[in-house]
C-alpha cells in the first residue's frame, strides 16, 4: 500500500504545468539465483515456464520528495525444476508539482514505474546473461491494468471484511 502525504506537492513555482522528475534510480535490493548450474545451461532442452511478478509501492518523505519502488520477480521452470529465480527491488526518488491530490496515487504507481521499467529490466537481462542464460528481456508491463487490479482487488476485501 502507498504511504505519501499528496498536501506536499503543489504548483511548480513560474505557473508551469504537472512535472515529474526523476532525481534519483538505484537497486535497493537484487538476488539472483542459479540454483542447477553448469547442468541447466545446456542447450537443446524444452523452452522453461516464466512466472513473473509484478509490485509498485510509493511512499512520501518529509522532504517533500517521493520514493517509488519496482519490485519485479521472474521465475524459469522445467519439468526437472527451477533453472533461475531473479528479484530485482528498484527504486526511484521523484519530484512531482502541480498534480491533484486526488491523482497523486495512479501517477506514483503507474507513471512513475513507467520510469522506472526501462533500467530495471536491463538489469534483470543483464543478470541472467551473466548467469549463463540468454538476456531475459521482460516484455513491456501495462501499469494502469496492474493498478486497476490491485484496487479491484482491494475493494473486493474491503467488501468481504
Amino acid at each position: 500500500m502507498s504511504e505519501f502525504d499528496a498536501g506536499a506537492v503543489g504548483a511548480p513555482e513560474g505557473g508551469e504545468g504537472p512535472g515529474i522528475r526523476i532525481l534519483a534510480q538505484f537497486i535497493r535490493d537484487l538476488s539472483f539465483e542459479n540454483p542447477r548450474a553448469p547442468e541447466a545451461l545446456r542447450a537443446g532442452q524444452g523452452q522453461p515456464q516464466i512466472d513473473l511478478g509484478v509490485e509498485m509501492n510509493a511512499r512520501g518523505r518529509e522532504d517533500g520528495l517521493f520514493e517509488v519502488d519496482l519490485k519485479l520477480s521472474a521465475k524459469a521452470v522445467r519439468e526437472d525444476g527451477a533453472l533461475f529465480v531473479v528479484e530485482l527491488l528498484y527504486g526511484g526518488v521523484f519530484q512531482i508539482a502541480g498534480i491533484p491530490a486526488e491523482d497523486m496515487e495512479p501517477v506514483l504507481l503507474i507513471e512513475c514505474p513507467r520510469y522506472l521499467f526501462p533500467f530495471a529490466r536491463r538489469v534483470i537481462a543483464d543478470v541472467t546473461a551473466e548467469g549463463g542464460f540468454p538476456p531475459f528481456m521482460l516484455d513491456p508491463i501495462d501499469f494502469a491494468g496492474v493498478y486497476a487490479a490491485r484496487k479491484a482487488q482491494e475493494a473486493e476485501n474491503v467488501g468481504h471484511a
